[in-house]
């Protein structure tokens, strides 16, 4: 597990399948990722298969809330496209349980996930893409330490519309841990 102040994060179990399914079939959440289309629990377990046949770094970790004397999943997250040699990965994170939206809870993973890769992966860069269209998002990646790095004009379509794919990073020399 890795700690932080209101949060866990933890590796996923099989058992876990279902509440993903259901968080990735949420049109709010599956709007923010590049996911599409509705997922069945076949092709979630497919997922999961394979994601255990993929490096240990690169797994997703689930969002853990404490909820009095239990933990309660929220969402997930993780590094992807880590590049060994120029110590550079990519992050991502949504928070599948949309009635804990706007409480702090994908800012305060974002800042435990730098810590795990800037401490632990030895991690150089780290960087994100986020749509235009979520100006949350950009707000928690802001108050993480994350910078304006670039846009990718009218890169993703939504709901018949044309939305900017924004570029954000964050350097080690720039992050500091609280």
């Amino acid at each position: 597990m890795i700690y932080g102040k209101r949060i866990r994060l933890r590796a996923p179990e099989r058992d876990d399948i279902p509440m993903f399914r259901e968080w990735i079939n949420d049109p709010q959440v599956r709007a923010g990722l590049t996911v599409y289309l509705p997922l069945s629990i076949c092709n979630e377990e497919r997922w999961f298969d394979n994601m255990l046949d993929g490096p240990a770094t690169e797994q997703p970790l689930v969002i853990e809330i404490k909820q009095e004397k239990t933990w309660l999943s929220i969402g997930n997250c993780g590094f992807h496209n880590i590049d060994w040699r120029n110590r550079s990965a990519e992050v991502g994170l949504f928070i599948g349980e949309t009635k804990h939206w706007n409480q702090g809870f994908g800012t305060e993973t974002m800042r435990l996930l730098l810590t795990h890769g800037f401490e632990t992966l030895n991690l150089h860069r780290i960087a994100l893409q986020v749509y235009e269209n979520n100006p949350g998002a950009i707000r928690s990646y802001e108050k993480a330490g994350f910078t304006f790095e670039g846009r990718q004009r009218q890169a993703e379509f939504q709901s018949g519309k044309y939305w900017d794919v924004i570029i954000m990073s964050i350097l080690r020399s720039e992050w500091s841990a609280d």
